[in-house]
């Protein structure tokens, strides 16, 4: 119960980046994760990884050898992450320095990005510089997963990502919805 805690403390200190008031559920990451061909996955990269729910289902679908690292902003959240899930490089930096870190760690390519941004409460700025530094590190083929919230849709934000989403992937395809996770979620399921 102390992750909820600390995530809804992270969402009243700042709305505008963590766009959740609870952890994503086991529901949610698994809706997620299971779409992905990891069978040709050898880097994937986490972006926003909050507590941590994601990147621990992401290391059970990992084969062995691959390469990932997750990326979340907020200290509070990145800790928790790092107690959660030890063995995981967790950068805490802005995603926007994506290809930076690769270059960094010798990543000349990742083959998937999975995304706990709070999309649909970016400005149109931030959603095209953080879109605009996905694309620097995902290839023709790549696979992104990403989560909305229902409400998110009535919102411009909401609409608008969903637009671009369809305007830069070759395939956008949505998942049933998370009925569990608080609030209830749906997955955007992409590929380049």
């Amino acid at each position: 119960m102390s992750h909820h805690r600390h995530f809804f403390r992270a969402f009243l200190r700042n709305s505008g980046k963590v766009g959740a008031v609870a952890p994503s559920s086991p529901e949610l990451a698994k809706l997620m994760l299971e779409w992905m061909d990891w069978d040709s996955i050898d880097c994937v990269v986490e972006f926003g990884a909050g507590t941590g729910v994601f990147t621990e289902a992401v290391q059970r679908y990992l084969k062995p050898g691959g390469r990932f690292f997750a990326i979340e902003r907020d200290p509070v959240l990145a800790e928790i992450t790092r107690s959660r899930c030890p063995e995981v490089d967790l950068h805490e930096s802005c995603v926007s320095r994506v290809a930076t870190i690769c270059r960094e760690a010798g990543i000349e390519k990742v083959d998937a990005i999975v995304c706990g941004l709070p999309w649909a409460s970016f400005s149109s700025e931030v959603q095209d510089e953080f879109l605009d530094a996905m694309f620097e590190v995902l290839p023709e083929g790549g696979q992104f997963a990403t989560f909305a919230y229902w409400q998110g849709l009535m919102l411009p934000a909401g609409q608008r990502f969903r637009k671009y989403l369809r305007q830069h992937f070759s395939t956008v395809e949505q998942s049933p919805t998370a009925w569990k996770n608080l609030p209830p979620a749906f997955v955007y399921r992409c590929e380049r």
